[in-house]
């Protein structure tokens, strides 16, 4: 019997189109190495993204592909991945020891949005990277509550601050800074240069991805985001309701104006199941995100409940990805975040090959 060419084994491989990079693995150059000796295949993946999560999968996925060809005796896969950074807004360059940002906004508020990016930037970590979360809601951070921090920052050269860490996060907020009850009265320029302070002071440590969770709406801070800060991507938070979705497509057009890629949509409180008889429904509208991802292109990232467990362990300073690691709202959080990390990795590939002449970042 004749031995299997790398050829041959790359061809069975793109047969397989891997869910959360919607592609196969040799198109989206995640094959690192193909090794045949005899009826022997060795094949290293090599994602660019984490995925824990996945990463029996994939390689069961790929190991039964490559089973197939012809002269195959054996099939070993190796799965891992390689974190990098990418491009951001036209000038900006990105920020120290922080790869990649993703903002998290929605259009109004009272649409989970704050839970959402808490729990996208535990489900990453749970995933494999080194994940930091910045609060970037100034007249109402939420992210200490959320997280169970108390106490201050220190400042190691009374110039910086150090971040605050809860379940491996690396964190910052205005609310470390203030009493919890305390308002801040503050016009736009003092709340934009606090937002940039907040980020440019902070002395992030190697972070993969960085997750600002916005305050709702289209005004100075996400502009000053946009303009000043080298954000990767951006996910829109919305619930199946007409007004939602009306508020949702005005930052979806926001992002895309100031050219910030919109990596998807998360569609919150897509459902309700009561606890007592299990009847489901549609409490906020039905299909709106799914609606609204068909009419502009973008990826519909994940649906979540309109579950109880959900505001409950929120508000108790642990958010369900740590609270209940193996619930089903927990695994969605965590499909969210590998479509999330996955769509970035493409992103600036993609761009390249639409804009050969511009040079990518890609450290």
């Amino acid at each position: 019997m004749s031995q299997p060419t790398k050829e041959a084994i790359e061809a069975a491989i793109k047969a397989y189109v891997e869910p959360n990079l919607g592609r196969d693995l040799v198109s989206a150059h995640a094959i690192k190495d193909i090794t045949i000796d005899g009826d022997r295949v060795k094949v290293e993946v090599s994602l660019g993204f984490p995925a824990k999560g996945a990463q029996e999968a994939i390689a069961e996925a790929v190991k039964a592909k490559v089973s197939g060809v012809a002269g195959v005796g054996s099939v070993e896969v190796q799965v891992g991945w390689e974190i990098r950074a990418h491009s951001v807004q036209k000038s900006l360059k990105p920020i120290d020891n922080v790869k990649n940002i993703i903002a998290v906004a929605s259009g109004k508020g009272g649409v989970g949005k704050s839970t959402t990016a808490v729990n996208l930037a535990l489900a990453l970590a749970a995933e494999g990277a080194r994940v930091g979360i910045l609060d970037a809601d100034i007249y109402g951070p939420s992210q200490p509550r959320m997280l169970g921090i108390h106490g201050k920052p220190e400042s190691n050269d009374g110039k910086t601050l150090e971040p605050m860490s809860s379940y491996d996060l690396q964190a910052m907020s205005i609310g470390f800074l203030i009493d919890e009850e305390t308002p801040m009265i503050w016009r736009g320029p003092m709340v934009t240069q606090a937002l940039e302070q907040l980020l440019n002071d902070t002395n992030w440590s190697d972070l993969d991805y960085l997750v600002i969770d916005l305050p709702p709406g289209t005004g100075d801070t996400q502009l000053t985001l946009a303009q000043k800060v080298p954000v990767s991507g951006a996910i829109i938070v919305t619930t199946p309701q007409d007004i939602a979705l009306l508020d949702a497509r005005k930052g979806l057009k926001m992002f895309q104006k100031v050219e910030v890629p919109v990596l998807g949509i998360v569609e919150n409180m897509s459902t309700h199941i009561c606890s007592k008889c299990g009847h489901e429904e549609h409490i906020f509208g039905q299909g709106g995100g799914t609606a609204m991802s068909e009419q502009y292109g973008i990826d519909l990232l994940g649906s979540l409940p309109l579950d109880i467990h959900i505001r409950e362990e929120t508000d108790n300073g642990k958010p369900s990805v740590v609270a209940q690691p193996e619930s089903r709202a927990t695994e969605i959080y965590r499909e969210i975040a590998r479509k999330t990390a996955a769509k970035l990795s493409l992103q600036a590939k993609d761009y390249a090959a639409k804009f050969p002449r511009i040079v990518i970042q890609n450290n």
